[in-house]
């Protein structure tokens, strides 16, 4: 094309230099037009077929496809390559301009294949994540390996383009510069192969409550990636942790919790060691009167009667023989009264025992589970739990310790 151009300008009676310019640059402009005609038409109706295609189409892949501009960057090859096949025509004769021209097309053509590459890596992520295995096995940590041997493998090239060396040609003196290596992508190794074994052992995953005290982190795992792992806390803050932490250091992963049936509820009130007696016949007649205890309150008297029958005690004493006890009797109605709560589960662990004494007095621990999950509701659950048992404590005879405060004292007397 170029000869016929030239021929045609010598037939109008210009001179050979004159006609190789024009030819020259009639041609260089036809390029320019070419690549920006590639470039147009890559970007706008072919981008913009594609775009519908996919939009109308039933499956998910090939909208993290869209979504990561993965062909909005594949569109910016057409005028590199138009460029790249016709500037040795327009060339012709300029080796060096030639070889010049065709590097920097190579450079940005690899540039360009590592954006897309990236581009494409971030949209298998995404796709990925729509499945439920990727709650047991995140592949970020993964990925960004694959993304910093892209980046590595695309810079070698970047630097044998540019000074016209074979990339073997660095690549085999990167083995004295082992240790630096080492040195400088430590982080990275160290993430890499902690990623890979919580991976395996399914230690952590995104989307996991997580808790580590020293790094502040208590809340759920954003990311697991090469190198850290996001947590985003409850008051919305997020810690980052280096990945092998969670390795070589403890966590608490709820991770358990979440996929069983409740959330554990384990709390104590303290009974006044100098409230607890022996339940008087107007005491057990009173009691009687509470809807979750009455059968309970019948059978205990027959059974501590039958027994005091049976072993002849002298009930002179209250020493003597067996006797109901108002805080036995508090601790049966508070297992009652959660038996028959509609938002604790019964078929996990559940117990209502006392622990050992202390100087706060006597501990009634309430070690159950609660069917709702979510933090709020739970909250509410078991302060309306707790609303009631420390309400109704009162009605046993019983008192719930407290520390002495300033109103206490203010009766006494100098």
């Amino acid at each position: 094309m170029l000869e016929v151009m030239f021929h045609w300008f010598q037939q109008r009676g210009l001179d050979d230099t004159i006609s190789q310019i024009l030819a020259r640059s009639v041609f260089g402009v036809v390029v320019i037009a070419l690549s920006v005609i590639a470039n147009y038409v890559a970007k706008r109706p072919m981008l913009a077929v594609l775009n519908k295609l996919i939009s109308r189409s039933h499956t998910s892949w090939d909208d993290a496809v869209l979504e990561r501009k993965v062909l909005d960057r594949l569109a910016h090859l057409a005028p590199a390559i138009v460029i790249y096949l016709l500037v040795p025509y327009a060339l012709a004769g300029y080796d060096t301009w030639i070889s010049i021209v065709e590097r920097a097309v190579i450079v940005y053509l690899v540039l360009i294949g590592i954006l897309v590459v990236d581009a494409l890596l971030n949209s298998v992520v995404d796709i990925y994540r729509t499945f439920e295995i990727s709650r047991e096995l995140p592949i970020t940590g993964v990925v960004q390996a694959v993304k910093l041997a892209v980046y590595f493998v695309g810079g070698i090239v970047l630097i044998s383009v540019l000074v016209d060396k074979s990339p073997l040609y660095f690549l085999s003196g990167l083995g004295a510069l082992t240790a630096v290596i080492l040195l400088v992508f430590k982080d990275t190794i160290l993430g890499f192969v902690a990623g890979i074994q919580l991976s395996a052992n399914k230690m952590v995953a995104r989307g996991d409550w997580v808790e580590m005290p020293k790094y502040g982190a208590d809340g759920d795992v954003l990311d697991v990636g090469l190198t850290t792992v996001k947590v985003q806390n409850w008051d919305k803050t997020v810690t980052t942790i280096p990945t092998y932490a969670l390795i070589s250091e403890s966590f608490k992963n709820w991770r358990g919790m979440q996929e069983s049936g409740g959330r554990r509820i384990k709390r104590s009130i303290f009974i006044d060691i100098r409230s607890i007696a022996f339940c008087t016949e107007e005491m057990l007649a009173r009691f009687s009167t509470i809807q979750y205890i009455s059968a309970y309150i019948e059978e205990k008297k027959a059974e501590v009667a039958r027994f005091n029958t049976e072993a002849e005690v002298d009930e002179s004493s209250l020493a003597n023989g067996r006797r109901m006890t108002n805080v036995g009797t508090f601790r049966a109605y508070v297992e009652a009264y959660l038996e028959n709560h509609p938002m604790i589960n019964r078929d996990m662990t559940f117990l209502i025992r006392q622990l050992a004494p202390t100087d706060r007095g006597l501990p009634l621990e309430i070690y159950v589970f609660c069917k709702d999950k979510v933090w709020a509701n739970y909250e509410a659950i078991q302060a309306d739990i707790f609303d009631h048992i420390l309400a109704v404590v009162n009605e046993f005879d019983l008192n719930v310790f407290q520390q002495p405060t300033g109103a206490d004292f203010e009766g006494l007397k100098n």
